[in-house]
Formats: C-alpha cells, sequence, structure tokens
C-alpha cells in the first residue's frame, strides 16, 4: 500500500512538457469519503489548488485533477472552512499568548514593589 502524503510535505508534479514542479501539500481533507490533497508552490499558499489523492492499479497513490464541478466547489467549501478554523485557532492563542504576557508583566510589577517596600 502506498504511503499518504501529508501536511508540510512537499510532492514532485510533472507538467505536460515533462518538466518537474515542487508543490507542498498544505493539507488533506476528506470530503464525501474521499481524500484531496491541498497544494501550493512552496511561499504562494495564496495560490493553493486542490487534487484528488487516489490509488492506482498498482496500489500507488496518485494525485488525479477534479473534473466535475460540484465535487471541485465542495472541495472549495472544505478547503474555506478549514482556513477559517485555522485562524479561529490562531487568533485563540495569541489571544492565550496576550493574557500569559499580562500575567507575567503583573507578576513583575508585584515583585518591584515588594522590593521597594523591602527599601
Amino acid at each position: 500500500m502506498a504511503e499518504r502524503h501529508r501536511e508540510g510535505e512537499y510532492v514532485v508534479l510533472t507538467d505536460e512538457e515533462g518538466r518537474s514542479h515542487e508543490f507542498e501539500v498544505l493539507e488533506v481533507l476528506n470530503v464525501d469519503g474521499k481524500d484531496y490533497a491541498i497544494l501550493a508552490e512552496p511561499g504562494e499558499e495564496d495560490e493553493a489548488f486542490a487534487l484528488r489523492i487516489d490509488t492506482d492499479e498498482n496500489g500507488d497513490e496518485v494525485l488525479v485533477e477534479i473534473e466535475d464541478d460540484e465535487e471541485w466547489d465542495k472541495v472549495a467549501a472544505a478547503w474555506e472552512e478549514a482556513q477559517e478554523e485555522a485562524e479561529e485557532d490562531w487568533d485563540e492563542e495569541e489571544e492565550e499568548d496576550d493574557d500569559e504576557d499580562e500575567d507575567w508583566e503583573d507578576d513583575y510589577d508585584e515583585d518591584d514593589e515588594e522590593e521597594d517596600d523591602d527599601r
């Protein structure tokens, strides 16, 4: 059985003219029981695209272009939702970090006051 693509890995795709291009796997989504790789050129996450992950007759994993509009729309919606969730998680982490910084600053201020009292 072929190895599954994972986020953060790189895949090399060959175009119609035989040129190789490297893409980063940004995310692997499961939509309606099928897996899809969200790919982008390194550093170009804003220009991501999706390919369906299928298995060929030898059991090897292959990436296949999505030709059905309805299938494409479902994958695009799932990718947008995943990005929104990731952004919300990022915002929550930043808020937690800010709270930790404030707690540290409060502790620091209290230590300064105690030192002043000792003098």
